[in-house]
């Protein structure tokens, strides 16, 4: 139990004190009850900005170098079909929730302050909570679009979403978010960054976590590391040949996005190589998750196939992403893991690993893939569900709803559209409902009665309006 704390003074656990005895009794339980270590792991769980799975070399890439990211997957476990949402807002929220996004919608950029999120859980669980890269989840739309005094600051600030220390691009409005690489802007534990001329915002982030994890190396941590790459603008990076000329360094083209993905994956190789030398890799889970497919600008080699990327879409290229974990001594290397895990699985997978119960008030879609993690027998997932519709917001008026359900073989919309998405590329072949047989027509009624039964359930008061970008109103 050294190190091992139970924090109440959370604001959302003093108005519920039920629900946190209720947690620190199931703590206590599991950290006396079938626990051969004396504590939990430390939990790192890393959110890359906009990249599907065509842009990771262990998946088949073709076009960029992602040599850490590789030995990652040799020394433990890939997943070859894991799903996002299709853009990031959404995927945060059902990430830090464990909620499906028809339950916790409001508008884009926005969580929910009435939201709990895995911060809070694990910081009752007795982990140091740190969160560094970006938060973008308290104040979305620029003051000039239309009817934006309706949405604007309406969501979670950082220091209310159970992280003890931050270190994050983009934690307040819009348009003093500033850049995200060189010449960074970044809130601190509170404070402005200064004299950050020349830096690179993603070495920020990196460091403020090597520096956190060796202040609280005795005690259990849970470090979130929601990436700021390789999202746009595609800038060069400090490996780049561009990088030697401040004016260009924050002027986008395409041309260095190999160069992000490459600096992103030279991030991790620096994290892991961090880790080890405080000396605790065998106490460390990392895991590396996308939070929805790569730019549509982008085109990548794939299996012998030029891909485009497919962020914002229902498309295999927008939701489709790596899913990579290590535990050295714990994962076994060299794993392959063909089942469906969601964003909402990880609330409950962090809460197995951290040895805390998940009280029946948090209500969550997610099924825990801890143990599949370690190799042993697991509930898995018969589909993945997706609700999406990232509207209002600024720049979402070339969206549209989408209500669908998947499998590792078929994908089901909600008005009726079926689609063949078998294999290991990126396949989407629509198929004639009439024609059916076998397989598919199974397969069709399953994925219909899933998304029927989630319909079901509760629904978020921004989910059941249909808005166009601005908030108006739609006819349903």
């Amino acid at each position: 139990m050294r190190g091992r704390r139970i924090v109440g003074s959370d604001p959302l656990f003093r108005t519920d004190m039920k629900t946190y005895f209720y947690l620190m009794l199931i703590t206590l339980a599991f950290s006396f009850l079938g626990t051969a270590d004396k504590r939990p792991p430390n939990i790192v769980l890393i959110l890359a900005d906009d990249i599907g799975i065509e842009g990771i070399g262990s998946y088949g890439s073709e076009s960029y170098k992602t040599p850490h990211l590789d030995q990652m997957a040799q020394e433990g476990v890939r997943f070859t079909h894991a799903y996002s949402q299709p853009l990031c807002t959404p995927t945060r929220l059902e990430i830090m929730t464990g909620k499906d996004n028809h339950r916790n919608w409001s508008y884009f950029g926005i969580l929910n302050p009435e939201e709990r999120t895995f911060g809070h859980l694990m910081k009752v669980a007795g982990y140091r909570t740190c969160i560094s890269g970006k938060w973008q989840l308290q104040s979305y739309d620029p003051p000039d679009f239309p009817n934006a005094d309706a949405r604007r600051g309406l969501g979670m600030k950082v220091k209310d979403a159970g992280f003890e220390e931050y270190s994050l691009f983009h934690s307040w409005h819009t348009e003093d978010k500033g850049y995200r690489y060189g010449n960074p802007t970044i809130y601190q534990n509170g404070k402005l960054l200064e004299n950050l001329k020349g830096k690179y915002g993603p070495d920020i982030n990196l460091q403020f976590i090597l520096d956190f994890m060796e202040k609280h190396r005795e005690e259990p941590m849970f470090v979130y590391y929601p990436m700021i790459l390789p999202h746009w603008p595609m800038v060069p990076t400090p490996l780049s040949k561009d990088w030697a000329k401040p004016e260009l360094r924050n002027e986008p083209d395409i041309k260095y996005f190999p160069d992000m993905v490459e600096y992103m994956d030279l991030l991790i190789g620096g994290l892991l190589s961090g880790i080890k030398n405080l000396g605790l890799d065998d106490d460390t889970i990392v895991m590396f998750y996308s939070d929805n497919g790569t730019d549509q600008k982008i085109h990548s080699k794939f299996r012998g196939q030029n891909i485009r990327g497919g962020k914002a879409t229902p498309l295999q290229t927008g939701i489709r992403v790596p899913l990579i974990a290590r535990w050295p001594g714990k994962i076994s290397p060299h794993q392959l893991n063909n089942n469906l895990v969601e964003a909402s699985d990880f609330l409950p997978t962090l809460a197995k690993l951290g040895r805390v119960g998940i009280p029946k008030n948090w209500k969550h879609d997610g099924i825990s893939f801890a143990d599949q993690l370690l190799g042993k027998k697991s509930n898995t997932r018969d589909y993945c569900f997706f609700w999406y519709d990232p509207r209002p917001g600024w720049d979402k008026s070339r969206f549209d709803r989408h209500i669908f359900a998947l499998d590792q073989n078929y994908k089901l919309f909600s008005d009726g559209r079926f689609f063949d998405i078998q294999g290991t590329g990126m396949k989407e072949i629509e198929l004639d409902v009439k024609n059916l047989s076998g397989q598919g027509l199974l397969a069709r009624k399953k994925l219909q009665l899933a998304i029927t039964e989630m319909m079901k359930g509760e629904v978020s008061e921004g989910a059941k309006k249909m808005v166009d970008a601005y908030g108006n109103p739609l006819k349903n």
